[in-house]
């Protein structure tokens, strides 16, 4: 009874069938040759399916087409206004869109993954060259001749290098690789030219690298010279 004196009946919900909540239901889920059951309220929407559907597959919600009475369903429509029962059969096909994308990245890292597959074997090469490149600096720098035709060949094996990773059409980490390696390899040349310059130097200059410049002096006349000894000034009056 209300305070107005108005008797009123109390809902009870276990009386009203329409206040329960609504059971779960399994609905078929076929996926190319993958058959899925899935127990899911029929009050949700086709997005909250997707959802659960995303953990079975690996596939993301936008990445999903669900197709239900031959009709593509939106995320947004409910199941049971849209006439979804249990046991009802849904077919789950991947957005053709998203299949591309996958395509195009999944070549994508190919293409890097060989990018940097050349350039680990580039590298080595260089590593093989730049420590002939210590070795001769070494025998220089003690002040021995070494071969020119050695330190030539050097650099024409590193210009090689340089022109294959040129060649390289790099993206992403691959492209940072090339970069580093392109960078070694003027390096390395440029100590070669150098090391070519010191070893053409003859040794005397190496080992005593004096120069000497002759300037001229001017001093004043010592003190006790004779006016004879001092440069005669013609006087202008």
């Amino acid at each position: 009874m209300r305070p107005g004196g108005m008797l009123v009946q109390k809902r009870d919900p276990n009386a009203d069938p329409a206040l329960k909540p609504p059971p779960n239901v399994k609905l078929r889920v076929t996926y190319g040759s993958v058959r899925l059951e899935v127990a899911i309220n029929l009050q949700t929407t086709f997005g909250e399916l997707k959802k659960m559907l995303a953990v079975e597959t690996g596939l993301q919600p936008n990445e999903q087409r669900l197709i239900f009475k031959g009709k593509e369903r939106d995320s947004s429509d409910f199941l049971d206004i849209s006439g979804v029962k249990d046991k009802s059969k849904i077919v789950l096909i991947e957005d053709p869109s998203s299949r591309e994308k996958k395509y195009i990245e999944m070549k994508r890292n190919a293409k890097i993954e060989m990018a940097c597959k050349t350039i680990s074997e580039i590298c080595g090469e260089v590593d093989k060259l730049a420590e002939q490149m210590s070795a001769l600096e070494g025998l220089v720098n003690n002040g021995k001749k070494v071969a020119e035709n050695d330190i030539t060949a050097l650099t024409e094996f590193l210009m090689r290098q340089l022109v294959k990773l040129d060649s390289i059409a790099a993206d992403g980490d691959a492209k940072v690789q090339r970069r580093l390696q392109v960078r070694r390899v003027q390096k390395c040349i440029e100590t070669l030219d150098a090391l070519k310059v010191r070893n053409a130097m003859p040794k005397s200059l190496l080992d005593h690298p004096v120069v000497t410049t002759k300037w001229e002096t001017f001093e004043s006349a010592p003190p006790n010279s004779t006016p004879s000894a001092m440069p005669k000034w013609e006087r202008f009056d």
